[in-house]
């Protein structure tokens, strides 16, 4: 039987692998599912030393696993949870009561408008990244469709302000993440006499990539600056009338979103608005109760920052999704609208109907585990590490943290990996006379702007699929008309790096 650790020490290469199958085979198939799934075996026929059935047995294990984490299975839920939320909203009159306010205004009357629109809720809402994308696809894509805007369009502008958004702001989770990883470095003394809090401020306005993503959507939106694959659906949009491409496949079922109202019913804005308000304020309530929970635990004071350090995004969102399917239900029972059989009802086919994208979500999960079992991340930092210069330390640290971020689909799992790696490695540099002069926060946004880039467009990222459920679109034409874009923002960030490094 062959050795697995025989395996990939003596081809540690292969870790990249089922990564590098499953993003490949979704882009030129475009069976996400199946990609995705050919992916995680051939990662665990890997681990198990190229045996196919011990590989199998693994996978499929794998595959169980995902939910043997709260925080996946969280997710999971609550993803499910917005279909019922959405045909809630769809047959209550909600969303048509949305279009007939909204039509009032002229701007809504434009493409220009109705896109702006989208993008300022997009950096309104900069609690999470998930409820980011839920919220811009659920309020725009009705105006978007009544206009005729491709629904990679809008699936393109929920990413963009989603992550990129979140990782310039130090009072969301995303920035309590990072402040616990740099607390680490501080206290192994890798900041020097630098705070963690000052170092992450002052790479906020060096987080090159993030900038450049949310600023980049303002140009297409302002001058309609549509670019590869975009170009070519927004034609089809506009002059086809076809908001989706003949034979796309939406990772929500169509049945959720094209729901008529209820014979009888008129369309009411506040159906669709409360619940998706009551939503929104949950999720910072939730971040509250479950912070200051885990500080009593631990005996700790209690702060702002501490609070979102230890508080669960995914409780919090989940809670956040579960009340705004309650307020729905109240509301539209106490109006006569539906019966409690009928709430049940339309919630178990809204849920339902997105049992694709949960299917895309257990995947991409468990192909992010398969990689952890087989180091990819860490075997890719190591291979990169060689390269590393005062010079060149944060363009090689962003691509670096690029390509592991893109391949594993997680943005927080590249800042675990590259943040021990990159932030010690630039002190050590400073240490040293001869190649002192390395900015600390330079390096640390490198990291973090690698990092967003893949949780922005990769295939197997959670918030790319939430941004393709959100807007109603086919995952894979979201991924390839927004790739153009983020390679663009990357670009524009490799060079400034590399003038930042040399110039000192």
């Amino acid at each position: 039987m062959p050795d697995p650790e025989t395996l990939l020490s003596a081809h540690p290469w292969l870790s990249i692998l089922p990564p590098l199958m499953a993003i490949g085979l979704a882009i030129a198939t475009r069976q996400v599912v199946l990609s995705l799934l050919a992916g995680v075996w051939i990662g665990w026929v890997i681990a198990a030393g190229g045996n196919p059935l011990m590989g199998t047995w693994e996978a499929i294990n794998c595959l169980v696993a995902v939910f043997g984490e709260a925080w996946q299975t969280r997710v999971i839920v609550f993803t499910m949870l917005m279909g019922s939320l959405l045909i809630l909203m769809q047959r209550s009159g909600g969303i048509d009561g949305f279009v007939q306010w909204v039509s009032r205004w002229r701007w809504s009357q434009t493409r220009r408008g109705a896109q702006l629109m989208a993008w300022v809720v997009g950096l309104g809402v900069f609690i999470e990244s998930t409820i980011t994308c839920l919220v811009v696809g659920t309020v725009s894509r009705p105006l978007f469709d009544r206009l005729k805007i491709s629904r990679e369009k809008l699936a393109y502008i929920c990413d963009s302000t989603s992550a990129p958004v979140c990782i310039l702001l130090p009072i969301n989770g995303w920035g309590a993440y990072v402040l616990g990883l740099l607390a680490v470095e501080a206290t192994a003394g890798h900041l020097g006499d630098q705070g963690t809090l000052p170092v992450f401020l002052a790479a906020i306005p060096l987080n090159f990539y993030a900038i450049i993503s949310v600023l980049l959507v303002l140009f297409v939106v302002l001058t309609g600056w549509d670019i590869g694959p975009m170009r070519r659906a927004e034609r089809r949009a506009r002059e086809e009338g076809k908001v989706l491409r003949d034979g796309a496949m939406p990772v929500v079922d169509t049945e959720v979103i094209t729901v008529p109202r209820k014979e009888g019913v008129q369309p009411r804005l506040r159906n669709m608005m409360v619940p998706l308000v009551a939503m929104v304020l949950m999720v910072p309530l939730g971040i509250w109760i479950t912070g200051r929970a885990e500080l009593r635990a631990l005996g700790e004071p209690t702060t702002l920052m501490s609070l979102l350090k230890n508080a669960s995004g995914s409780t919090a969102v989940l809670w956040g999704v579960l009340f705004g399917v309650a307020v729905a239900a109240v509301m539209m029972w106490l109006q006569r609208i539906f019966s409690v059989q009928e709430i049940v009802d339309l919630s178990f086919k809204g849920a339902g109907g997105l049992v694709p994208l949960a299917t895309i979500m257990m995947l991409a999960f468990a192909i992010g585990m398969t990689c952890n079992e087989l180091g990819t991340g860490d075997w890719v930092a190591r291979t990169a590490e060689p390269w590393l210069s005062p010079a060149v330390i944060a363009p090689v640290v962003f691509l670096v943290s690029c390509f592991i971020a893109f391949s594993t689909g997680t943005s927080w799992g590249t800042f675990a990996i590259m943040i021990p790696l990159a932030v010690p490695l630039a002190h050590l540099f400073n240490e040293n006379p001869a190649t002192a002069g390395v900015s600390l926060p330079l390096v640390v946004s490198a990291v973090l702007g690698g990092g967003v880039f893949g949780d922005h467009c990769s295939p197997i990222s959670d918030t790319t699929v939430v941004s393709s459920m959100a807007s109603c679109s086919d995952h894979i034409d979201h991924v390839r008309t927004q790739i153009p874009y983020a390679l663009l923002a990357a670009a524009g960030a490799v060079v400034l790096y590399t003038l930042l490094g040399v110039l000192g």
